[in-house]
């Protein structure tokens, strides 16, 4: 009894002692690693948006409850023809029906949140995979959306390791893609002399066949180099497929398999003659063994975390996104790499320059192509717009903003590490007579939707709210296939979550973007990039510049504004869509949506302005019922002109 009372106080002590340094985390609603809300313009057919929800709320609420998902997948689809919702839920290998139940259950509250107008989402936690969508997708190999995911801490050897870890993947293919229509999952490991060993898994949803399997994953096992050269942690997700290496352990248990049939109970030796033996028996096995198996898997646990408090640094079992990273996240590159990369910072290599320094091109000895912001070292604020991108830009992760890659300081000078996007900016196509001819509606409308998910996602779905500042077409970036991603976040302001404005001495913008109340009072909010997000829409539209013009020692004007309100009021809004373009018939609704929303983000009155996300809703069809703009602002007292960059 004493025993007995010892075990369990020892048992109390270091539950207790668990809780203490770890305690609880499932009171909070765990993030996504990665989401996607998939533009219905990709779909082909007509849903009824309400008979598709209906359909989509059944599946959501019941497949964890009402089917099995003993094995790690789920597929099932509710509803009829074309209002048919198709879910699939994919969960690691490894993990246990706990667990994988625990994922989905968070991945189906959370995913509507995040996407709730968009039919057709993708949501990956670490442990799972949650997609649904209007259109069949069971059978289907898919890439894309791909999501490759760099967990920035450099290896010693980084070709090496990358092409070792690579080779890791590449040997697990195989493996996964023979799997059966429950588990299609393989692991392994490898260790090279100078190298930590390498841990990896391949996976697809085995809905696939062998060869599409095969397929999935080694097309996109290139990936790694858009995102992981030299990083001891790598993955790359898709649709249909996803891997993952890392220089730490990362399988939790075995890979789940089909049970076999449950062997018959021996009997216990004795049971017939020795009554008073079995009793002891069952006593001791009722009583002794479930209290050593807890205090067994109790210190189990303290060592384990132990171990990960040890090396909290790089123990990718957190599962630290790239919104929790800090700047010591960041690659920090040879200044002497970077200089000869650029070719000594040569004039040729200079695609752009801003008023704290330039940008230039190089390309890295892994053959990726860079854009590399020299910080100008005559600029009094380069300091602190070095230490401000670099912090706030590695707390933010979206398609839609640019990719900050790394960084360097050394004495004077101060460099950041882009991701390179071909097309340059925004504001060489829309201002250039001859580049915007290229820009037909379908794109410039693209590039809106673009624009405002990056805002949305800096105002609203971040773990930190993030006020630009700066927006405008020049801080507007276009990849090869047109995609916009927002940049230049040095002058950006950092608010708490549930702050809703600001007052600043310091009027730091571009004249022309900046919004009335910020200009004449120094007050700023997030609605201050609401109206320069107008002013962007509009010039888009019409492929003009606001260029204010100063009328007399009183009054700015903003031309482009006043002229987008003259003919909003006089019924005749598509006038002032950009010439070199021909809109089509059925694309007019959208521009003159556009041109309402516009009007509508720079309205004088900050409450009047809609929050991005209503505008996104707008923006993509989702609200019709829209207030009627009034009179904008685009008069200012001229004492604001020298305030004005």
């Amino acid at each position: 009894m004493a025993a007995t009372t010892f075990v369990c106080s020892i048992t109390l002590s270091l539950l207790a002692l668990a809780l203490i340094n770890h305690p609880p985390l499932a009171f909070a609603q765990p993030r996504f690693s990665n989401y996607i809300c998939v533009d219905d313009t990709k779909n082909n057919h007509t849903t009824d948006a309400a008979a598709y929800k209906a359909n989509l709320n059944h599946l959501l609420t019941t497949f964890t409850t009402d089917h099995r998902i003993d094995y790690g997948f789920y597929n099932f689809s509710y509803g009829a023809a074309e209002n048919k919702a198709n879910v699939i839920g994919l969960c690691r290998g490894d993990v246990s029906p706990e667990t994988c139940r625990k994922c989905l259950n968070d991945s189906r509250d959370l995913l509507p949140v995040r996407c709730p107008t968009q039919k057709e989402a993708i949501g990956w936690y670490q442990n799972c995979m949650l997609r649904y969508s209007d259109r069949p997708i069971l059978g289907s190999m898919e890439l894309s959306p791909s999501i490759p995911v760099g967990y920035p801490f450099n290896a010693s050897y980084p070709e090496r390791f990358t092409q070792v870890a690579s080779s890791l993947i590449a040997s697990l293919i195989p493996k996964a893609s023979t799997g059966n229509s429950r588990v299609k999952f393989s692991t392994g490991n490898t260790s090279l002399p100078d190298l930590p060993t390498i841990y990896g898994f391949a996976q697809c949803t085995p809905d696939l066949s062998q060869r599409q399997c095969n397929e999935c994953l080694t097309e996109a096992l290139p990936m790694i180099q858009d995102c992981c050269v030299g990083n001891l942690w790598g993955r790359v997700v898709t649709p249909s497929c996803l891997f993952r290496y890392s220089n730490f352990p990362i399988i939790q248990s075995q890979p789940l398999q089909p049970p076999s049939p449950s062997p018959v109970p021996p009997l216990l030796n004795g049971t017939t003659h020795h009554g008073n033996k079995r009793e002891l028996s069952g006593t001791f096995i009722a009583v002794i063994v479930p209290v050593v198996v807890v205090v067994v898997l109790l210190l189990t646990i303290a060592v384990y975390l132990g171990v990960r408090k040890s090396s909290s640094k790089i123990d990718e079992e957190e599962y630290r996104t790239e919104e929790d990273m800090t700047t010591m996240g960041f690659v920090q590159f040879n200044f002497d790499i970077i200089r000869k990369l650029t070719d000594e910072f040569s004039d040729e290599n200079k695609v752009g320059e801003g008023r704290f320094g330039a940008v230039y091109k190089g390309k890295l000895p892994n053959g990726r192509i860079v854009a590399v912001k020299r910080l100008s070292q005559a600029s009094g604020q380069g300091d602190v717009e070095f230490k401000n991108e670099l912090v706030l830009v590695s707390k933010l992760h979206h398609r839609n903003l640019v990719k900050l890659l790394g960084f360097c300081f050394k004495e004077n000078e101060k460099l950041l590490v882009y991701e390179f996007l071909h097309n340059g900016s925004l504001h060489n196509f829309i201002f250039d007579p001859l580049k915007r001819q290229s820009l037909d509606w379908t794109t410039r409308y693209k590039i809106i939707r673009g624009i405002t998910r990056g805002l949305t996602y800096l105002h609203e779905d971040s773990r930190i709210k993030i006020i630009h500042r700066n927006l405008k077409a020049s801080n507007i970036l276009l990849d090869i296939e047109m995609n916009a991603k927002i940049t230049d976040f040095g002058v950006a302001k950092l608010f708490a979550s549930e702050q809703t404005h600001g007052d600043t001495n310091t009027i730091i913008g571009t004249s022309g973007y900046m919004a009335p109340e910020y200009v004449r009072h120094g007050h700023l909010s997030s609605k201050s990039d609401v109206f320069s997000f107008g002013v962007l829409v509009l010039e888009i539209v019409t492929g003009q510049r606001n260029n204010r013009t100063y009328n007399n020692v009183e009054n700015i004007e903003d031309p482009l504004i006043s002229y987008a309100w003259r003919n909003w009021r006089e019924g005749t809004p598509l006038n002032i869509v950009d010439p070199s373009i021909e809109i089509q018939k059925e694309e007019e609704s959208e521009v003159t949506r556009c041109i309402h929303i516009g009007l509508l983000c720079i309205q004088e009155k900050v409450d009047e302005r809609p929050k991005m996300a209503t505008a996104l809703l707008m923006i993509n069809g989702d609200l019709t019922d829209f207030p009627k703009p009034s009179q904008p602002s685009f008069f200012m007292n001229a004492s604001t002109k020298q305030n004005s960059s």
